[in-house]
Parts: structure tokens; C-alpha cells; sequence
């Protein structure tokens, strides 16, 4: 995934992880931007609500750097 920062204004894509608590609910939060989750009662939801966290936390970390390439690796333990 490459993410170009110089587009932040044009609809960009930005990796989430989905989990399911013990409540039922969804957490998914962003992995790139720092402190960047939410929740919902559902999938679409929690996604809907991500979508929203991930623009607020781009208003407040204009200057931040977000990484360029991410990658999903899985390691055998």
C-alpha cells in the first residue's frame, strides 16, 4: 500500500484493523496514525466511524509523518 501525502485532499485509501470484543462491539483503529481508533455495534458502523477518526487525526497531524509503504507480514511463533 503506498500512501501519497501530497493527496491527502483527494479520497485516499489507509489500512484498518477490525477486531471484535468481548462486548460484541468493534474496535477498528488505524495503524499508521497514531491513536487513531473508534468503535461500532457493527462492521459498517465501527467502518463509517474509522473513516471520521481518520480525518480528524489528518487535520490534527498535518506535519506528521505517515509512512509511505506498509505491508501486513505474519510471523510463525
Amino acid at each position: 500500500l503506498r500512501i501519497n501525502r501530497h493527496n491527502m485532499q483527494n479520497h485516499q485509501q489507509f489500512p484498518v484493523l477490525i477486531e471484535q470484543g468481548e462486548d460484541g462491539h468493534f474496535v477498528v483503529e488505524c495503524p499508521i496514525l497514531h491513536g487513531c481508533a473508534t468503535q461500532g455495534n457493527t462492521i459498517e458502523e465501527a467502518l463509517v466511524n474509522i473513516k471520521e477518526a481518520i480525518q480528524l487525526c489528518l487535520e490534527e497531524e498535518k506535519d506528521s509523518f505517515i509512512p509511505q509503504n506498509v505491508g501486513l507480514h505474519f510471523v510463525t511463533v
